[in-house]
């Protein structure tokens, strides 16, 4: 399979709402936003990511939009972030976008979060050479509740 990454462009946004708001993927990634079918809000947030100085940008596989990877936030405490539709889990699609983006952006220290219990993020950032440095406790908007999250730093 082909992976590519491109910058966003407006037709990208409806295919990543269907995406963001796919109940199993909601609880995988478990720290999402209040209320992701909240069109509006999801709308005004692509719009300040998209006018900010962030890099985010479409995964395509072999030619079709399967998800965002972005990195964020302040200098010396950047994060990635990425989402891929479910239909691509497990396919390697997660991995080959995360490189492609850390390639992209050669920026150090970056970090990145995921729920303890999102093995397959986990591996994804592990093969990319993100090593956990600590573990936190955080509201899960996604399952209702507190839940454990690491907190994972790319090797210099």
């Amino acid at each position: 399979m082909d992976v590519e990454l491109r910058e966003v462009h407006d037709s990208d946004l409806p295919v990543f709402y269907r995406q963001m708001n796919d109940p199993e993927a909601l609880r995988m990634a478990a720290f999402t936003h209040r209320d992701p079918a909240d069109r509006a809000a999801f709308d005004a947030h692509w719009a300040r990511i998209r006018a900010s100085a962030d890099v985010q940008r479409t995964i395509l596989a072999d030619g079709d939009v399967v998800g965002s990877a972005a990195v964020y936030g302040e200098p010396g405490e950047r994060e990635v972030t990425y989402w891929v539709d479910r239909a691509y889990w497990g396919r390697g699609v997660a991995t080959a976008a995360l490189r492609g983006l850390l390639a992209e952006v050669p920026e150090r220290p970056l970090y990145a979060r995921a729920a303890a219990d999102n093995e397959g993020s986990l591996r994804v950032l592990a093969k990319c050479g993100f090593e956990v440095r600590a573990r936190a406790r955080g509201f899960a908007h996604a399952r209702g509740e507190e839940i454990d999250e690491l907190v994972l730093a790319l090797k210099d």
